[in-house]
């Protein structure tokens, strides 16, 4: 198995030919000079780490999500590993989860000690909860729920098995900013919640970032602790722990950025209502039900396409920068040999991976690069392929 040391250089470089893309971070931050403003009060504070900047991000996310608590983390990968590590994940541990997400949410419960047990998806490509129940044991001891491409899980399912169970409930919710589920907020429902904000996320920084929201003061008082050494104050530690805290500078970015959050989100699910209305016309494409119940922010636009990888090819030949998020789901991965899955264990996930296919969707699309995703896709199922 041949490892790249850092494939991403390459990447960034082949993403930028396209002219319809999935990159917008030009755009996002051509207001850069205003961030740059921020961060010279910052050099000048020298409060770099878990400044307070960190407080007024954390107070800000507490406003927008509803929640008791929010703590600042190094990244959505870190929210769901110290999430586990502070409900007493352990060796031994069984987490229940889906195998058609991120490499992250499995990565995180692995690293905390416990094994990922998966669960099939429904056709939304979010977890099945009439699934879960049968794959609780007596080792399980959290169900971790994904919401895909932000689009939340049916919580009100998944919290009634939580609780009949005892089970803990850590909410992946790191494509999911601003969404909502029958009026309230994903990552509210469970013991955690944990975003990310990735630069591609809806919400970026200049790097990674990430935070966790939780209505128990218990689990705030962990986590405040556990991302930061353990220590209580300067000179005192009450547990040997991790490092994983949120610059303050990207505070400063995350700030800038919730000030748009709303209007970020309106023109993703403008852009994905015009999608879909178009989509739906053409027989070889399958879009997903939308539930008016359900307020999805569209992190990605993931949709299924009969004969996905030649469509793909003919798309990116376009100037269309169209990418599968993911052609293999987790319990096929070469990292999951050793929990004994195999190809047919979870027939829809597998399915899904083999047919979706992602299309560019952020807020600076243009109405005109739209009509020209669509004209590529429909000429392509129509032989029209020039």
């Amino acid at each position: 198995m041949k490892i790249e040391h850092n494939y991403l250089p390459e990447q960034y470089e082949k993403t930028n030919e396209a002219s319809v893309n999935h990159n917008y971070l030009k755009e996002q931050f051509s207001d850069y000079k205003e961030i740059f403003e921020k961060i010279e009060i910052l050099i000048k504070n020298c409060d770099y780490t878990l400044g307070k900047d960190v407080d007024e991000f954390e107070k800000n996310i507490c406003e927008l999500t509803g929640s008791k608590y929010a703590i600042g983390v190094g990244s959505g990968t870190d929210a769901l590993f110290l999430s586990l590590k502070a409900l007493g994940i352990k060796e031994g541990d069984e987490v229940i989860t889906t195998p058609y997400t991120f490499f992250a949410t499995i990565g995180a419960i692995v690293t905390a000690g416990a094994k990922p047990v998966f669960v099939d998806v429904k056709e939304d490509y979010n977890i099945d909860p009439e699934k879960i129940e049968q794959a609780i044991t007596t080792k399980t001891k959290a169900i971790l729920p994904v919401h895909w491409s932000g689009l939340c899980c049916d919580m009100d399912k998944i919290m009634t098995i939580a609780k009949k169970h005892k089970l803990s409930v850590v909410e992946d919710a790191c494509h999911a900013i601003n969404a909502s589920y029958k009026g309230k907020r994903p990552g509210t429902f469970g013991n955690t919640g944990c975003f990310s904000m990735h630069p591609l996320k809806n919400i970026n920084v200049w790097g990674d970032g990430g935070f966790i929201i939780t209505d128990s003061q218990e689990l705030h008082d962990k986590l405040v602790l556990i991302r930061n050494h353990g220590l209580i104050n300067r000179d005192e530690c009450a547990i040997f722990s991790y490092n994983s805290r949120l610059d303050s500078l990207q505070a400063i970015v995350g700030n800038h950025l919730l000030k748009k959050v709303d209007d970020i989100t309106n023109a993703r699910i403008k852009n994905a209502t015009y999608f879909d209305q178009e989509l739906l016309k053409i027989s070889q494409i399958k879009v997903p039900k939308r539930d008016p119940n359900i307020k999805q922010v569209f992190h990605i636009y993931v949709i299924r396409a009969e004969n996905r990888d030649e469509l793909q090819k003919y798309l990116v030949q376009n100037g269309i920068d169209a990418k599968i998020h993911y052609p293999i789901p987790m319990h096929l991965q070469p990292a999951a040999k050793n929990f004994g899955y195999k190809k047919g264990d979870f027939p829809i996930a597998e399915e899904i991976c083999d047919t979706v296919i992602s299309l560019p969707i952020h807020e600076f699309i243009t109405e005109e690069q739209q009509k020209y995703v669509i004209e590529k896709i429909r000429g392509f199922y129509n032989g029209n392929q020039s």
